[in-house]
């Protein structure tokens, strides 16, 4: 049954080797698997697809999401590396406060979001519990 599935991402990229260069730069993300087409990511507890596509993501909103234990830190880390946050009404220095709102887990959650190189939208999470 699909319950006991596991679940992967796929996003689309118009240019391959930027996206891959962006993720290695910038996330510090290397592929664990490389495919005429298409880079396989793996993390902690889930997988992640980059494939080349004619097709480009509007970025209208979250694509994929990391979940983290220190958002401040790792803010900060990415920031370094030149990863630029969105900024929306709410949000103070790019995080915002989620009370209680779905899709939140615990009784909310703090989050932030960026673009990938192209035009990805993702987030970052840290738990309230």
């Amino acid at each position: 049954m699909l319950s006991d599935a596991r679940i992967e991402t796929r996003l689309p990229t118009q240019d391959l080797d930027r996206a891959r260069r962006w993720y290695a730069e910038k996330l510090g993300l290397e592929p664990a698997e490389e495919r005429e087409g298409g880079l396989r990511y793996e993390g902690a507890s889930g997988v992640f697809c980059l494939f080349a596509s004619a097709g480009a993501a509007d970025g209208s909103f979250t694509q994929m999401s990391f979940s983290v234990d220190d958002l401040d830190a790792t803010v900060a880390a990415l920031r370094d590396r030149g990863v630029v946050f969105e900024e929306y009404e709410g949000t103070v220095d790019g995080i915002m406060e989620i009370d209680g709102y779905y899709p939140s887990r615990g009784r909310g959650e703090r989050a932030v979001w960026f673009r990938d190189s192209e035009g990805n939208m993702l987030g970052i999470g840290e738990v309230v519990p």
